[in-house]
């Protein structure tokens, strides 16, 4: 068990990542640290294995405080293993001497113990044909299954994750969740610093909301998710879940706007498909339509909103003016669109509506193989 008591860090600089931190890890948690970027997340995580010294409060691990002068911090570590965004491989070595090597200098087995424990490992991250190579023959989300290898070879009692999968390509993001995943379920004791919401949400037993150097929420991932209690909580949940556009001329930059709902998908794990589909229904009824056939300067609203309880995606556009009825369209590959069963359009006029809009159409569109 771990216990942090009143942890605080300030930088020479002046910034304070860490302001006042209180939070106890038990044995078998797998706790996912989630909040905007800034708020001091890996910070509290190399304050935890003492890579970042904090500048006050305590950090007790098993009932000793690790930030007590004297504290043999390596033995400590040997008890916390850490997995970086960066890999941190060994580029001169091949694939096996990087997790055999820390064993036998640290732990002191012997290349016989080393090389089995390595192979054993090798062979659950599945990447056992790669005993051999080195770390530029391997791709990203491989090297980084390595990385989680070496780190399980010294057989900590804590594994701390640092954004795991940030320098990862969307393609291979997958395989090592997977990895991370497989971890969870057997019974190790986890901290996981993350951007992805939704492999926070289902790997995790425990969720703390980080922001301005506190621990601002903690909870289960039903109750941080669903029924946030703080409301910067909820602000940052909602942003995560919704996004949000005012057209006001007919320039909008249509190509900013497909690279953040890019950006959008691999957070929340939706599909490239669908997400095609509604940057086409919105070029379509947006700047084909609406903002052309209105008088004076358009003034559109869209707001896309992802529900993982539902897995739906969908975009609804207000505006004014004349009524722009989808099925009217010229567009052969929209009206197809319209078509599948997978989506859904509705249309209808909002009398008084609040935001001040006269018209709205919403469109959802599921996955094709859940429907």
């Amino acid at each position: 068990m771990i216990e942090i008591r009143h942890l605080r860090k300030v930088f020479d600089d002046d910034t304070i990542p860490l302001k006042d931190i209180d939070i106890t890890i038990n044995d078998g948690d797998v706790i996912a640290v989630i909040g905007p970027s800034g708020t001091g997340k890996s910070t509290l995580l190399r304050c935890i294995n003492m890579l970042t010294e904090p500048t006050s409060g305590s950090i007790i691990v098993d009932g000793q405080d690790i930030t007590a002068r004297g504290c043999n911090l390596n033995e400590i570590r040997k008890k916390m293993g850490m997995v970086f965004q960066s890999f941190n491989l060994f580029g001169h070595l091949t694939i096996i001497e990087n997790i055999m090597n820390p064993q036998i200098t640290l732990l002191g087995r012997s290349r016989q113990e080393a090389y089995d424990k390595a192979m054993y490992l090798l062979k659950q991250v599945g990447l056992a044909s790669k005993v051999f190579a080195y770390p530029e023959e391997l791709s990203g989300g491989q090297q980084q299954r390595i990385a989680i290898a070496r780190t399980l070879a010294m057989d900590p009692d804590i594994i701390l994750f640092d954004e795991p999968t940030s320098a990862l390509d969307p393609s291979m993001i997958g395989e090592v969740q997977s990895v991370i995943k497989m971890l969870a379920k057997s019974g190790r004791t986890m901290m996981i610093v993350t951007h992805e919401m939704d492999f926070a949400r289902k790997i995790s037993n425990r969720v703390l909301f980080m922001y301005d150097g506190y621990i601002l929420e903690e909870g289960t991932p039903k109750e941080i998710f669903e029924h946030p209690k703080n409301e910067i909580t909820k602000r940052f949940i909602q942003r995560l879940s919704s996004l949000t556009y005012r057209i006001k001329s007919a320039d909008f930059d249509m190509e900013a706007m497909n690279d953040e709902l890019s950006a959008y998908g691999e957070k929340l794990l939706i599909e490239a498909v669908r997400l095609t589909k509604l940057s086409l229904a919105f070029e379509e009824i947006v700047m084909n339509n609406i903002v052309p056939n209105t008088e004076g300067e358009p003034d559109v609203l869209v707001k896309v909103e992802y529900s993982e309880k539902m897995d739906i995606l969908t975009m609804m556009v207000y505006y004014k003016g004349e009524v722009f009825d989808v099925h009217s369209s010229d567009s052969t590959l929209f009206l197809d669109l319209l078509a599948e069963p997978t989506t859904e359009c509705k249309a209808e006029e909002l009398e008084g509506d609040a935001l001040g809009y006269e018209h709205m159409i919403a469109i959802k569109f599921k996955w094709a193989e859940e429907a």
